[in-house]
């Protein structure tokens, strides 16, 4: 895809991969602010137009997930990308519920990142990266902006990460039907792996909460397929 543009905060303590790291993404033509702790990171976003992060999860002074706390406080939008020594279920998930985009464990490569970084991008500012892909659906009560990432009904809106709104998004263009695990999981996580698959099962939950005011409106998993978005005929347009 052609290069968008994005401004990248770089938060990696270790000096050796956060400058490799960086002359790589801006070889790639991302300009990249990088910084070694999380307060400094966190000023670095506080002062600079930033819309994409990546943030190592072991940092001193502030650690990357209370950073991304941090960020999420000013800005409910902007990826997050964390890297992580550590492939561990609790740190991925807690990453996630923090509204993380997604995470990459180490090593990784570099092209990985980039292809991480083009998805994330694609997902969350889809009227920035070409995407004509219908972005406004009707759920029973429910208005979904696939563009703005929001969810409305009743006049109370309820703001959306990229990956719930991808996901929800998947979901919709398959109402009634069956949404495969294996695609979903490919297509939004890169991978169908284990871990992934743990983090897509919180995503539905937290969909499910998010639905649960409409009666006419389930989200069913389907035993050993995926999921189905079960809306009431002629309520999803």
């Amino acid at each position: 895809m052609e290069t968008p543009d994005i401004k990248i905060l770089l938060a990696e303590d270790d000096s050796n991969l956060g400058t490799i790291l960086k002359a790589y993404l801006e070889a790639k033509g991302f300009p990249t602010t990088l910084c070694m702790d999380g307060q400094q990171a966190l000023d670095a976003f506080l002062q600079q137009s930033i819309n994409f992060c990546i943030l190592d999860v072991m940092m001193p002074v502030k650690d990357g997930f209370t950073l991304a706390k941090d960020i999420r406080k000013v800005d409910k939008k902007v990826p997050i990308l964390f890297l992580t020594a550590k492939n561990m279920q609790e740190d991925i998930l807690e990453g996630l519920k923090i509204g993380a985009d997604d995470y990459l464990t180490k090593p990784f490569s570099m092209e990985e990142l980039l292809l991480r970084i083009n998805a994330i991008y694609r997902r969350t500012y889809p009227e920035k990266s070409g995407d004509t892909e219908k972005t406004l659906f009707r759920i029973g009560d429910y208005t979904f902006d696939y563009a703005r990432q929001t969810l409305k009904k009743d006049g109370q809106e309820q703001k959306l990460t990229s990956k719930e709104a991808q996901l929800l998004k998947m979901l919709c263009d398959r109402v009634n039907d069956v949404l495969d695990r294996s695609e979903a999981l490919i297509k939004i996580w890169l991978d169908d792996n284990y871990f992934n698959a743990r983090s897509m099962d919180v995503y539905i939950a937290k969909l499910r909460k998010y639905l649960k005011d409409d009666p006419s409106i389930e989200l069913l998993n389907v035993h050993g397929k995926g999921f189905k978005l079960l809306v009431l005929p002629e309520e999803t347009v």
